[in-house]
């Protein structure tokens, strides 16, 4: 038998350690992402509370009456529509300005997008039962929480899925748009929630596997590592988003 060096021992060592270092690190950077996350949910479902409360005018048994001065503003004007597109210009403001903006300017703007998102999400009280939308709200998490373990463990390269995710979202959403202003079908606007259901649950898996290869194709990078975790709790807060609106079109009863 070929007798081990104490070279070759202490390669193997420092390989171990210089690896265990590595696992450690991105499991550090996967909370930071899931806490920015979690928080801005945390954010938007509290304004979009507050919002409606003081966007409606709400009966002793719950049920809703008229519209306060806010409500008219909101839902009444065409501000409502400011309200509706504004979450999609933070989002890409952040997205193609994330290498000229700074890591405290990019935390700022996605704070902003989370409340901002809230005021766009408050109306969704007036819709739905709120038993639904806490009963959707976790089988969206439960879906959410699932997907993202295998796209985060799974050894497929599934990189390849992204140009074609995207593309589906954006025609999923001309297509919404267009229903919305021009033939208003709600069986047309059921129909594309289950394709929305898919395009988000595939890009949840693709985000996952995304951030952890960025993590490690950046980590030496201070500043890229802070700004990914920023841009890496904004994808995946969109992924949940999207998913709990297209869950909740499906199973909510209006």
């Amino acid at each position: 038998m070929r007798p081990v060096s104490r070279q070759q021992t202490n390669y193997g060592t420092g390989t171990r350690a210089q690896s265990a270092a590595v696992d450690a690190g991105l499991r550090a950077h996967m909370l930071k992402v899931y806490n920015y996350m979690a928080l801005a949910l945390a954010v938007t479902g509290v304004i979009a509370w507050y919002v409606y409360q003081a966007s409606f005018v709400i009966g002793s048994n719950g049920e809703i009456l008229g519209l306060t001065q806010l409500g008219s503003t909101l839902y009444g004007t065409p501000l409502m529509y400011v309200v509706m597109f504004s979450p999609l210009a933070f989002v890409l403001v952040m997205s193609f300005g994330v290498h000229r903006l700074s890591t405290g300017t990019l935390q700022i703007l996605f704070w902003s997008f989370a409340a901002v998102m809230g005021v766009s999400l408050s109306s969704i009280f007036a819709v739905y039962q709120g038993g639904d939308i806490a009963r959707v709200f976790f089988i969206t998490a439960a879906l959410f929480g699932s997907v993202s373990i295998w796209g985060y463990t799974t050894k497929r390269d599934i990189s390849g899925w992204g140009g074609y995710l995207i593309m589906g979202v954006w025609g999923l959403l001309i297509a919404l748009v267009v229903n919305m202003f021009f033939f208003q079908s709600e069986s047309f606007h059921y129909l594309m929630s289950f394709v929305g259901v898919i395009l988000f649950t595939g890009l949840t898996a693709y985000d996952n596997q995304m951030i952890k290869n960025l993590y490690l194709g950046s980590r030496e990078n201070e500043d890229s590592v802070a700004k990914l975790a920023v841009m890496g709790a904004v994808h995946l807060y969109l992924d949940f988003i999207n998913l709990f609106i297209f869950l909740l079109r499906i199973f909510g009863r209006r």
